[in-house]
């Protein structure tokens, strides 16, 4: 093994240094170009895939670092041994004499990279890295709210120092004025009274006048008689005088004001405003356990005995559209149509009445993906569109490398109907695409799953066929009398798989494991064309579309 991987290994050997272009796994070495050349025709390594150095150094580190040769041999690795979950070359034999259970490692690795294995660590990262996703969104939210909580409490606070200033400015209001009354009131007593005073004093001093005229201008008897005429008058001032002192109206008036004791209470004894308390509920966040969600539906769930089902028509939706390839339901009862010849995909609301228009070129099958967004196939067209209904915006146009019909939704996956590829399954996140089966599907061919299992269909032979996601079929369903140009497929929470003949004009469910059918919908029904149906599992309605114009709505019990 070359010990640096950015020189050619075989030159190397030859005393040579030359970079490498490509690195060749199974030969665990780089190779020049002329290297390459001779590599890709030898008889015994033209079979060997190589990648250009540059993508191979992208490895993980402890990728690069792992030893594709026995370390103590210096051979290949050509068997593993079960006891200690190991690689042996041949003569590793001799140390492992006492194990049992060897195994060839070259079936081990065959098809490895479209292992179930492999696909369930993929879909426990996607898994982990969507629930982190969702705690931080989370948490997101919690911040919002703390927010919003924060503005709404100061606004509260605000609102209650508002009120507590309004009622004490009216009571302080109310204090003054009643102060100023008070006030007016003495003031108007005192006023009064010096009036009174300054009018006897008038008089009084009148008196004076005359007195001293009379003094010394009258005679003795003028004096005399005037004497015994004032002195009524004058006894009776002097009363009015002494009669002051003794009355009310000399009385030391104060004004004074006591504070209500409990304003005072107030600033003495509150010393907060008010406190803020924090709360802390049981988070009721449930963490997304896709082993777990599966064992539920596998083992839990109870059959659903297909001769026991009934259809009930909840609405009719007249959707004005021609050649309806797909539909499906979205969680608040929003209903989506796609047209594939007038490039259309039409939303409608829960009661069937119709919401808006998405102008989309080259439009098969529309499938839910989460976040009112949708994923759209496209037919021959070799790309998948990824649309928000919300705002109406293309989050992203996905290329892929063949035809893509029928489709449908799982962990973070779109599996499509890829015509001569088959099956083909789209990692919506790094846009990685993995090949499930690769038998050739007919042109407008659906999909579904469940748990484990796919269903697909096929018109040209008219079946319905059943595999696992190694491509491995476990049943086939094929009665043209029953079923002729089988479409659009579905299945419910238990399994069982509805699916609509074109040419029948009929809804047909097949029992979970392929060998019971039963009729549920027919031309009686107003089925014509029948081209796609979708089963909604959270609400247990079936929605099925005709070729063009109408649909329907039913409800499975």
């Amino acid at each position: 093994m070359a010990t640096n991987r950015s020189i050619c290994g075989v030159c190397d050997n030859r005393q040579i240094t030359k970079p490498s272009e490509v690195w060749c796994s199974e030969c665990d070495e780089g190779l020049c170009g002329e290297c390459k050349e001779h590599h890709a025709v030898s008889k015994a390594t033209r079979n060997h895939e190589t990648v250009s150095i540059a993508e191979y150094k992208k490895l993980p580190t402890e990728v690069l670092q792992i030893v594709q040769i026995c370390k103590l041999h210096n051979e290949k690795y050509e068997l593993f041994c079960n006891k200690h979950d190991c690689p042996c070359c041949k003569k590793c034999l001799k140390i492992h004499s006492d194990c049992k259970g060897f195994t060839d490692i070259n079936e081990l690795i065959k098809n490895v990279r479209t292992s179930n294995a492999f696909y369930e660590i993929e879909q426990t990262l996607h898994e982990t890295v969507e629930n982190i996703k969702r705690i931080s969104a989370n948490r997101k939210h919690i911040l919002i709210s703390l927010g919003q909580s924060k503005r709404k409490i100061e606004v509260e606070i605000k609102q209650a120092r508002t009120k507590m200033n309004t009622h004490l400015d009216e009571l302080q209001n109310d204090l003054i004025k009643e102060l100023m009354a008070v006030e007016q009131r003495e003031s108007s007593k005192i006023q009064k009274l010096l009036t009174t005073l300054r009018r006897k004093e008038k008089e009084i001093t009148e008196f004076q006048a005359n007195i001293f005229n009379i003094k010394k201008h009258a005679s003795e008897l003028q004096i005399f008689l005037a004497m015994k005429h004032y002195e009524k008058d004058i006894a009776q001032e002097e009363k009015f005088v002494q009669s002051l002192t003794k009355s009310d109206t000399m009385s030391l008036v104060n004004i004074s004001c006591q504070i209500n004791k409990s304003l005072q209470e107030i600033t003495d004894n509150v010393q907060k405003f008010g406190e803020i308390k924090v709360n802390s509920d049981p988070c009721n966040f449930s963490i997304q356990k896709r082993k777990h969600k599966q064992a539920q539906i596998m083992v839990a769930l109870p059959t659903r005995n297909i001769d026991n089902l009934t259809v009930t028509l909840q609405k009719r939706i007249d959707t004005k559209l021609s050649n309806v390839r797909g539909c499906c339901i979205f969680p608040d009862g929003r209903m989506v149509f796609s047209c594939y010849t007038q490039d259309k995909i039409r939303l409608f609301k829960s009661d069937g009445s119709n919401d808006f228009d998405i102008n989309n070129n080259c439009t098969f099958d529309v499938v839910f993906i989460g976040d009112d967004c949708i994923a759209v196939t496209s037919g021959n067209s070799y790309k998948i569109d990824a649309i928000n209904t919300k705002n109406n915006t293309l989050e992203k146009k996905i290329a892929v490398k063949s035809d893509s019909d029928g489709a449908v939704y799982k962990d973070g996956h779109l599996i499509y109907c890829a015509k001569e590829k088959g099956l083909q399954m789209l990692n919506l996140s790094n846009e990685s695409i993995t090949n499930v089966t690769k038998n050739k599907l007919s042109s407008r061919a659906y999909v579904t799953t469940f748990g484990e299992k796919l269903f697909y269909t096929n018109k040209d032979i008219d079946s319905v066929t059943c595999c696992d996601y190694h491509g491995n079929i476990l049943w086939t369903f094929c009665d043209s009398s029953v079923l002729s140009i089988p479409l659009g497929i579905s299945v419910d929470n238990y399994g069982n798989v509805f699916v609509l003949g074109y040419d029948t004009n009929n809804v047909v469910v097949i029992s979970p494991d392929g060998q019971r059918f039963r009729q549920l919908l027919s031309r009686d029904d107003g089925l014509n064309g029948p081209q796609v149906l979708h089963y909604d599992q959270l609400t247990n309605k079936l929605l099925v579309a005709n070729y063009r114009e109408t649909a329907f709505l039913y409800e499975v019990k």
